[in-house]
């Protein structure tokens, strides 16, 4: 087995359970050489949230990837060069070949969107979850237009994941500008008193700190600074703007 193919195995663990590993096992099996490859995800069916790994992270949104893809009922190749630049930020080449193998294989599927969510929902945190959705919209947005069908099952995934409606607005914001995106990114109202803002800029920076992902490794840490920068960005917008000290 290559040093990739074991990385894929080694990192895996809840998500060769349930409806996941479903969508997966056949692949998985196929890339490892092993007949075991089921047995080996059902030991971990059971594994406690939050102990989601890198690759726990990386196939979930691989899967998650597929839906956003397949939505507009095309497959762009802007979008799957997309989905390779994301891998080879994070992985070796021989890593990104193997999970890019996997991920043509899930394209070909179809699943249950809803049950996969909440396979993520007992397994994953929530700032991870958030990250998750942040990715999905860095996708929409390769081919330079977002197409409103995307953003439907961004936003479905969304609400399955049990991302509520500002989260979800707030980094939706931060891809999509218009005059109220600063406010949207900081989850508050154009009409907010000064202090108000001032402790939503609090309440958000704690919230999308990288450190809340430092679990899924340092490379995914580092993505997840875009959203901790994009927070920043709107609060120093918004005094500029209103002569804020």
């Amino acid at each position: 087995m290559s040093v990739g193919k074991k990385m894929l195995w080694g990192g895996l663990g809840w998500v060769l359970g349930g409806p996941i590993g479903a969508i997966l096992g056949y692949t998985l099996a196929g890339m490892s050489g092993q007949a075991g490859g089921a047995a080996y995800g059902s030991a971990y069916q059971s594994r406690a949230y939050p102990q989601t790994q890198p690759g726990d992270f990386i196939v979930s949104l691989l899967v998650l990837f597929g839906a956003v893809m397949k939505a507009d009922k095309q497959l762009l190749k802007s979008e799957l060069d997309y989905v390779k630049q994301f891998l080879t930020k994070q992985f070796s080449a021989s890593q990104v070949r193997d999970f890019m193998t996997l991920f043509k294989d899930i394209i070909k599927q179809d699943y249950p969107l809803r049950d996969v969510c909440r396979q993520i929902v007992r397994s994953m945190d929530h700032p991870s979850r958030l990250e998750l959705i942040h990715v999905l919209f860095g996708l929409s947005k390769a081919d330079g237009h977002v197409h409103a069908d995307e953003v439907k099952v961004i936003h479905t995934i969304a609400r399955y994941l049990n991302i509520n409606e500002n989260d979800f607005n707030s980094i939706e914001a931060m891809f999509f500008r218009n005059t109220l995106s600063d406010y949207t990114i900081l989850e508050v109202d154009p009409s907010t008193t000064d202090t108000e803002v001032k402790k939503a800029y609090r309440k958000m920076a704690t919230k999308y700190h990288p450190d809340k992902v430092a679990h899924l490794g340092e490379d995914l840490k580092n993505l997840a600074e875009e959203k901790f920068k994009a927070v920043n960005d709107a609060y120093q917008n918004i005094k500029k703007e209103r002569g804020m000290k």
